[in-house]
């Protein structure tokens, strides 16, 4: 992948959007710009779980602006994500679909877990050296617009890695809505919360760590009112967050005015995000925690580095799972290998660095046999479900999709191929990894004659010398079933 200088993250939150731009020098990355605009995308939700005309309006005319800042940026510069409000979304490819084009820029919905990776990415590369130990164990809290997730790790490995349906503005909206706040409403703001957190609780107060940092804006606004308010020097503490409630409770609502270190763009989220940090810092034992200044969006950017200094997160999943699931690796890469000399062949001379659809390729080829550990007659249709709906960090929903479409086509009749939901790209994708796995089906290695490929408007083709055909005529029969 092609070398870049600046790199930009954009984070289509919940309440919020974010761009971050990033200058890279020797292998950090320094802030250069950043835009943020307050939407609150999760309160467009409808009750039947669409985002409404309104609220849709404002979040492209806010990817606008955003693309007129990214005016000149390579694609392979900028990576885009969204989150809860997003996930929960019905009409989240609709909405989706308007977006790219308003952004000029790939908008990849990414699953809660993935979630935790990055933000926890983001506050490890945000906290100085000499914070701690290099084997200090750190315990993240993010409380974002829709979402909670909670991150155990150390250095820049996460290890426990959990996201919540709850958030600032989700609680805000079901226990607050008309913005007034009394004992009984916290008290079920805060019960809500710890049923949330029981489920997790007990692996983390067992996994342990050594401090605890909270992040994203719901931390930072919080702390910036206690320190305000004297309630503490820095950071949050149980007690600090016991005053806040009790400040807020008198004053029954969260004023601005009447709170100092409240910003009022804070203050219609600020007593569901009191409600599930006072929640967590309970159940997990916590008496005080850290502030970072790191969030998604620079996780975002940090992987992003990764990828374009070929430290590709994907790539070490990709590993594991051929490990994990005991994939023949021998096969694995024979098919890897031909299949990507197909590809190339359909189009000899183009780029290869930059294109998306050849690491597909070579990611489905490598884990097409995953369904095998489960049962080998429909071993295909497994391989797809698990890519479908196994965690895999460093992919986003839509790219497991795509791979799963491919390896559900590689195998099987072509007249269900049709039925794979397959898009235009794809199908080059398929017709190389196919076409590789008929023709090594004896699982052997093969001396392979030079290969003529070629696509037109009626499919695809391969040529090869009959003298090769005769000699291996388990491939030959599986392609001439393939050709009928």
């Amino acid at each position: 992948m092609a070398r870049h200088d600046t790199l930009a993250a954009v984070d289509l939150g919940s309440n919020s959007f974010h761009l971050q731009i990033g200058r890279v020098v020797d292998g950090q990355i320094y802030p250069l710009d950043a835009l943020r605009e307050v939407l609150r995308l999760g309160a467009g939700l409808t009750a039947e779980k669409r985002i409404d005309r309104g609220t849709q309006a404002q979040a492209l005319e806010t990817l606008a602006r955003f693309a007129e800042r990214l005016r000149g940026f390579p694609r392979q510069a900028v990576r885009a994500v969204g989150t809860n409000a997003l996930r929960v979304a019905k009409n989240s490819p609709q909405f989706l679909r308007e977006a790219r084009q308003v952004l000029g820029f790939p908008i990849e919905v990414i699953s809660g877990r993935e979630e935790a990776r990055l933000i926890y990415l983001g506050v490890a590369h945000s906290l100085p050296a000499a914070a701690g130990p290099p084997h200090t164990r750190r315990l993240v809290i993010d409380i974002g617009g829709g979402s909670t997730e909670i991150i155990i790790g150390t250095g820049f490995e996460p290890q426990l890695t959990e996201s919540l349906y709850m958030g600032c503005l989700s609680y805000s909206l079901k226990f607050f809505a008309d913005g007034k706040i009394d004992k009984p409403r916290m008290k079920a703001a805060e019960l809500a919360a710890r049923q949330e957190l029981a489920g997790i609780v007990h692996g983390y107060r067992a996994a342990g760590w050594d401090e605890a940092v909270g992040s994203s804006g719901t931390a930072r606004s919080m702390e910036n009112i206690l320190r305000e308010n004297g309630f503490a020097d820095e950071g949050l503490t149980r007690e600090g967050l016991e005053r806040l409630r009790a400040l807020l409770i008198k004053h029954e609502k969260a004023d601005p005015e009447r709170i100092a270190g409240l910003r009022p763009n804070r203050a219609p989220v600020l007593p569901g995000g009191l409600a599930i940090m006072s929640a967590a810092l309970d159940e997990l034992g916590i008496e005080a925690m850290k502030v970072s200044e790191g969030a998604l969006r620079h996780g975002v950017l940090y992987d992003l580095l990764g990828r374009v200094q070929h430290r590709d997160m994907r790539e070490a999943t990709v590993t594991q799972f051929v490990r994990r699931y005991h994939i023949d690796a021998a096969q694995a890469e024979r098919v890897r290998s031909l299949s990507l000399k197909i590809y190339d062949g359909l189009a000899p001379g183009a780029e290869r660095d930059d294109d998306v659809d050849r690491l597909v390729l070579e990611w489905a080829a490598r884990l097409a046999e995953i369904g095998l550990s489960i049962e080998h007659a429909q071993y295909h249709k497994h391989s797809a479900y698990v890519l479908s709906n196994a965690d895999m960090p460093g992919f986003s929903r839509m790219e497991q999709a795509r791979l799963a479409r491919v390896v559900l086509a590689h195998r099987g009749k072509l007249s269900k191929v049709q039925d794979a939901g397959l898009e235009g790209a794809d199908w080059k994708l398929v017709f190389a990894l196919r076409t590789a796995s008929l023709i090594l089906r004896s699982r052997t290695d093969l001396k392979l004659p030079f290969l003529r490929v070629a696509a037109d408007a009626g499919g695809f083709a391969i040529d090869l010398p009959q003298s090769w055909l005769d000699e291996n005529p388990l491939s030959a029969a599986a392609l001439e079933s393939e050709a009928d």
